[in-house]
């Protein structure tokens, strides 16, 4: 069994900066995926970008490119989804999900394992 906390929401200002932590419990092995997905009011969930447990770098969906970036810390059992130059539009609460290698890795139903997601609110 995994259990996955996230951590590191909150309210922001348009430009500023967050660091969203994805701490994992339990049996995770080399071979697992960590996606983080987010889904704001009214809309659909939204891939937002993974790294697999034994890779170097994490991949983030083109419409966050070059403002998100995704790392992990093995040795803490650690996800991090750094986000930089926050806009209003990514308001939504995040989650962070996982499993043994995901069939597709945009796909949020490819994933057992959610967290209990963490609310991040950007103000204009």
């Amino acid at each position: 069994q995994v259990q996955l906390v996230e951590s590191g929401g909150g309210l922001v200002q348009a430009g500023g900066s967050l660091r969203l932590s994805c701490a994992a419990s339990g049996q995770i092995i080399s071979s697992w995926a960590v996606g983080w997905f987010r889904q704001a009011p009214g809309k659909e969930r939204e891939f937002v970008g993974y790294i697999r447990w034994i890779g170097e770098s994490g991949y983030i969906a083109d419409p966050m490119r070059g403002r998100f970036s995704i790392t992990k810390d093995n040795a803490k059992n650690s996800v991090y989804l750094q986000m930089n130059s926050l806009k209003p539009e990514d308001t939504a609460v995040y989650y962070c999900a996982a499993d043994f290698n995901p069939p597709f890795y945009h796909d949020g139903g490819g994933y057992r394992y959610w967290g209990q997601g963490t609310q991040v609110t950007v103000s204009s």
